[in-house]
């Protein structure tokens, strides 16, 4: 009976399709390259933010959180603007100039600069991924920062309620590598759409500046086009701050923050480039 069952088996595995030989080769060197530029990755992120010390600030909880890499932002359950906090509660000196880094991320970024950042200002995070806003929230009490915090919010629709309440200057707004959506159909859900435009561009202070970068050029000339109409009321900071240096494309050639963010670590990895325009509001908005 055994020797029959056997023989039944090795029949119907004889009848199975064999795969073609180009389905079973090895990885081409491309690929490999990639792969292995993955498994660096998290070593390299660990060791650009070392001085942070973050993982063993997270004890129990988990250092890598299970994440949506990709979430709608038109969704019903992120269309109520998030109500700005009590800015005395969560900052130490809220009269303090402020960045806002738009789709934070992780916010190892914004915590590196409120540790190490010579300049005197406040620094916000929003994020539209709550577990990281937590996560961030937790590691900046840990650390007794009294000059960031981070926010659950969709900036398309929070942005203006919350930086209108703020006692201090807008001196800086940063939108760094934000997801790209690629297909068409989708390029709705891209964060920078025009009525953020507008409330930046309304909120920032005379002098403020605002840091685009992304490692898609597609993603990158979109968010620049957006910018470069408002004309009458900023400049590219090379026209402005000559130790800034462009390419012939007008794309900034050096990270001007002192520190990358995980996204453009990840990206520089894999071979990408990246893309960056800072403007510089000189003048301010005609109504």
């Amino acid at each position: 009976m055994a020797s029959a069952a056997t023989a039944s088996l090795c029949c119907r595995l004889a009848r199975l399709p064999v795969a073609p030989y180009a389905a079973r080769r090895p990885p081409p060197p491309s690929a490999r390259c990639s792969a292995s530029s993955a498994a660096q990755s998290p070593d390299a992120v660990e060791r650009e933010y070392a001085d942070l010390n973050l993982r063993p600030l997270y004890p129990n909880r988990g250092h890598h959180l299970r994440i949506r890499q990709h979430v709608n932002p038109l969704s019903s359950s992120f269309s109520e603007p998030t109500e700005p906090p009590e800015w005395k509660d969560v900052l130490k000196d809220p009269l303090l100039p402020l960045m806002v880094d738009i789709g934070c991320g992780s916010g190892r970024f914004l915590i590196w600069l409120a540790k190490n950042s010579s300049e005197r200002r406040n620094y916000l995070g929003l994020e539209i991924r709550q577990k990281l806003v937590e996560r961030s929230q937790f590691w900046v009490t840990e650390l007794r920062l009294r000059n960031v915090y981070f926010m659950f919010a969709n900036a398309t629709v929070s942005f203006n309620q919350i930086v209108s309440s703020y006692p201090g200057p807008l001196s800086l707004v940063s939108i760094l590598c934000p997801d790209p959506h690629f297909k068409k159909r989708h390029h709705k859900r891209r964060v920078l759409q025009p009525q953020l435009v507008d409330s930046i561009t309304k909120s920032l202070c005379l002098d403020g500046r605002v840091l685009l970068q992304s490692d898609v050029l597609e993603v990158a000339a979109d968010m620049r086009e957006r910018f470069d109409g408002y004309s009458d009321v900023f400049e590219h900071v090379d026209c402005i701050d000559k130790d800034l240096r462009c390419d012939n494309e007008g794309w900034l050639l050096d990270n001007p923050m002192g520190i990358r963010t995980e996204r453009e670590i990840h990206a520089e990895l894999e071979g990408a480039t990246i893309y960056r325009r800072m403007y510089q509001k000189t003048r301010n908005v005609r109504h």
